[in-house]
């Protein structure tokens, strides 16, 4: 009983941390969800890739049940870059269309499998796995990325939430220019007070 609560508690929110990721490619123009957005070119469409191609293998490869999909190899140095990003030729409704068809295949191995089945993660110091620690893993790894992309998409247009049904209340530029100078204001005091104290200001005025 406890157990099949445990598997629905953390499958539920593994649904509704993906369907947030994919909502924050929601209005956005093509350049805008491949472009680099961080000095190690993360970026919107990127991180969907990227979490398709590991979920695929967590609920794939890990339980003996691959994904019917050829996909780059985890262990071939030369793809370990292209996961995070999309050439000119992948398009948008490809890579969301192949997280989506995942989806349904991680689904249907965690429904077909208790939440203490056995399986193998030859990456892992400790290989030796359960359903259950792969659940949390790509949970808090898709969580993870979520975190990536609401502070993408904020770089691009301060639109922020968590889903669409809790969407932020959107403000013009003025509001957050007005923010930004507060707190840039706080950390100003904030580090002239920490020098008095010996510390290290590590900003100029």
């Amino acid at each position: 009983m406890v157990d099949e609560f445990a598997k629905e508690y953390l499958h539920n929110d593994l649904r509704r941390v993906r369907e947030a990721v994919l909502w924050k490619l929601d209005g956005v123009g093509e350049y805008d969800i491949r472009r680099p957005l961080t000095s190690t070119g993360t970026n919107l469409l990127g991180l969907v890739k990227h979490l398709a191609l590991w979920e695929s293998r967590y609920f794939g490869h890990v339980f003996g049940r691959p994904f019917p999909e050829p996909l780059p190899r985890w262990d071939d140095a030369g793809q370990g870059s292209v996961e995070m990003w999309a050439a000119e030729d992948e398009t948008r409704e490809e890579i969301v269309g192949r997280y989506r068809r995942v989806w349904a295949h991680s689904d249907a191995t965690i429904s077909a499998l208790a939440i203490d089945s056995p399986g193998h993660v030859p990456w892992w110091p400790r290989p030796d796995v359960k359903l259950f620690n792969v659940l949390v893993h790509v949970l808090t790894e898709t969580n993870r990325h979520a975190g990536h992309a609401d502070i993408l998409r904020e770089q691009l247009d301060a639109s922020t939430g968590t889903s669409a049904e809790y969407a932020a209340e959107q403000h013009d530029a003025a509001f957050w220019a007005a923010r930004r100078a507060e707190i840039e204001r706080a950390a100003k005091a904030a580090a002239v007070i920490g020098t008095g104290r010996g510390g290290s200001a590590g900003a100029t005025a």
